[in-house]
């Protein structure tokens, strides 16, 4: 009886797998396709030899503090559908819609102007002469494309806020394509490109991040779902309110987002002051770290979009149980994610490294790095149980439009404790310091966002 009781109380929280799925994969898809972008990337530079990848490491490290701000604030958009669609208030979106677009195109631009002033501060920054000299040229070309990106994310949170997932995925891997045969036809001349190295892997980049919004505005602007609200589109669609709510949500969502993301990048300026080979080996376990984290942000946006429906509706009892089913679904993504990357952990270093290098310094240098990547597969592995729910965790939050709090947590956990823990432990322990460093910071921000959502979500009901 007890056992019956028991799984009649589970399925009220598995029966809402599949609908958590069909919003979550082409989110995860899109998410993953541009990861796998940047693992063909460092792939082909890694070909090359480790101190390309290590530039690459850094610049993209450097690149990517700043447009985890503006991710951060474009995730704004995406509770202000959910919330007017659950409330039947269908004619606050195309306000949403121009709005949204309007802020991201400012910020886009703001976000060129500071990558530009990126070079000035790697060399404050201790990193070897060598990388930083390789890595400049890369930055100022993929910090053009956060225009593009800037864009590409106020069309993207807008069809996601709507549980229309699929076109942004569908715009986002026809860029992912272009991106993997333009880097590998410039970085090592084929294709009847010119051979450029590392550079290449950038101007792919920055190509493609421009058909990616060119793609997503063509699917939106023509699609029976979405085409009504991209129909004339102008400045009389100016709402101060409208732009005062993103502004209200996002700069905080992008400061999380700057906490969260920034921490990783400052893993590699730290990895950096260890050396190319400890720098190395660090991006071989963010790469991998990254690839199970976007399958997470599937999970995060379900968790906004979801949440932010059932308040609209003020329906919060079904909002909590909705809620925990994409906590319990995560959580067993979380499970298959740890096991992988331990028993693989002896594989996984291979995709990135050649044992055919010319240069036996070359084949020592790798081997190195293998040494140190493997120890740091380990904690990767064990920290996904942190890093999944503090995700979903914020998505909920999000969705209930809490923004406050989750900023000062995500502040308090990533960088006074993470950032302390992992600029210390490297010094005792090397790279593997810094991981446990991020694992300790994952694991408080989980622990308070959830007691944050908790206590809320208690209080509505």
């Amino acid at each position: 009886m007890q056992a019956f009781y028991q799984r009649r109380m589970l399925q009220q929280y598995t029966k809402e797998f599949r609908q958590n799925l069909k919003i979550a994969t082409p989110v995860m898809l899109g998410y993953l396709g541009h990861v796998f972008v940047g693992l063909m990337d460092n792939i082909f530079v890694g070909k090359l030899d480790p101190l390309n990848l290590a530039a690459v490491s850094l610049a993209n490290s450097a690149v990517f503090f700043i447009m985890s701000f503006g991710i951060g604030f474009s995730y704004a958009i995406t509770p202000l559908v959910s919330e007017a669609i659950g409330a039947d208030k269908h004619y606050r979106l195309k306000k949403v819609l121009y709005n949204g677009i309007l802020l991201h195109l400012i910020l886009g631009i703001i976000m060129v102007g500071l990558s530009f002033g990126i070079p000035k501060v790697l060399s404050l920054a201790h990193q070897p002469p060598e990388v930083i000299a390789l890595s400049v040229p890369y930055i100022r070309i993929v910090g053009v494309s956060l225009l593009f990106v800037m864009i590409f994310q106020s069309l993207k949170q807008f069809s996601d806020g709507m549980s229309l997932t699929t076109y942004p995925m569908i715009a986002g891997l026809i860029a992912n394509v272009i991106n993997i045969v333009l880097s590998y036809g410039m970085v090592f001349g084929k294709l009847g490109f010119p051979a450029m190295g590392i550079y290449g892997a950038a101007y792919g980049t920055l190509i493609a991040r421009g058909l990616s919004v060119l793609s997503l505005w063509f699917f939106l602007r023509y699609v029976s779902e979405t085409k009504e609200y991209f129909k004339n589109l102008g400045w009389y669609l100016t709402s101060k309110p409208i732009i005062k709510k993103i502004l209200y949500l996002g700069i905080p969502s992008g400061f999380q987002g700057v906490f969260e993301m920034g921490i990783f990048s400052a893993s590699v300026w730290i990895a950096g002051t260890l050396g190319a080979v400890s720098q190395a080996a660090n991006q071989i376990a963010l790469q991998m770290a990254s690839l199970s984290f976007m399958v997470f942000i599937g999970f995060g946006v379900v968790a906004t979009v979801r949440v932010g429906n059932q308040k609209g509706r003020r329906d919060f009892k079904e909002m909590k149980r909705i809620a925990t089913s994409i906590f319990l679904q995560t959580f067993l993504f979380e499970l298959a994610f740890t096991i992988i990357l331990i028993v693989f952990r002896h594989y996984l270093p291979y995709i990135y490294l050649s044992d055919d290098y010319t240069n036996p310094e070359k084949i020592t240098e790798a081997k190195a790095v293998y040494n140190v990547a493997v120890k740091l597969l380990i904690i990767v592995g064990i920290f996904q149980i942190s890093d999944g729910f503090q995700v979903v965790f914020q998505g909920a939050l999000r969705g209930l439009q809490d923004v406050i709090y989750p900023f000062f947590i995500t502040l308090i956990a990533y960088w006074l404790i993470g950032f302390t823990v992992s600029l210390y432990l490297s010094k005792i322990m090397g790279a593997p310091g810094i991981w446990i460093g991020l694992l300790t910071g994952l694991t408080v921000a989980a622990t308070l966002l959830f007691l944050r959502f908790k206590r809320l979500s208690g209080r509505l009901i």
